[in-house]
């Protein structure tokens, strides 16, 4: 954790099993300081699930035995997401949600406040860490409210290397949005207020 601090790397390949302090809770206290790209290496199949919820601010997983050329090509397309110089553009329904941009001022509707140049959200006096998958998830939304996005929509923000996930973990990512902005601002307003599940459908800021 402290090499990472202070050599500020590019992204991490982060094995689960580790002796002494485990991945994931390396993983966990990284999250409070960077949001250096994550990539999880596990062998236990058990894991996957976990690892695919992102819940501990992974970016991605490798499962072993895996080769070198697939490490070399995950990463590539990470570092290709997160490059903040140029634009990334996700096409829903013809048009497109831009999920990081140096040019681009900071979003604000209602008290979420997403800064796309720090990956910073804040929401009210609330600020937290999302992972980029969260982030460009609560990004899009932010960016037209009242716009009802389905989760395979969703998906393809989150992911924009194609990879296909299952609706369980859109729904796991969702949850743990409202999980780490779940502070009640004032008497009215909350996240749920904020972040709408539509039945069979799939969500919504507004």
């Amino acid at each position: 954790v402290e090499l990472i601090g202070s050599l500020k790397p590019d992204c991490v390949l982060l094995d689960v099993m580790l002796p002494g302090k485990d991945g994931l809770t390396i993983c966990k206290e990284v999250r409070q300081f960077s949001m250096v790209p994550i990539v999880m290496i596990t062998a236990r199949v058990d894991e996957i699930d976990r690892l695919l919820g992102l819940e501990l601010g992974a970016d991605d997983y490798i499962c072993k035995p895996f080769s070198p050329r697939e490490v070399v090509v995950r990463i590539r397309n990470i570092l290709r997401r997160v490059q903040i110089v140029d634009a990334s553009k996700v096409p829903i329904d013809g048009q497109e949600v831009y999920t990081s941009s140096r040019s681009k001022p900071p979003i604000k509707y209602r008290s979420l406040q997403l800064d796309q140049e720090k990956f910073s959200c804040q929401f009210g006096e609330l600020s937290t860490s999302l992972t980029a998958v969260e982030f460009r998830m609560l990004f899009a939304m932010a960016n037209r409210p009242g716009c009802i996005f389905s989760r395979n929509q969703l998906m393809n923000v989150a992911y924009t290397d194609g990879r296909v996930v299952s609706d369980r973990t859109i729904d796991t990512h969702i949850k743990n949005i409202r999980k780490k902005l779940a502070l009640k601002i004032d008497s009215e307003e909350t996240v749920d207020d904020l972040i709408h599940s539509i039945y069979g459908v799939g969500y919504k800021v507004e």
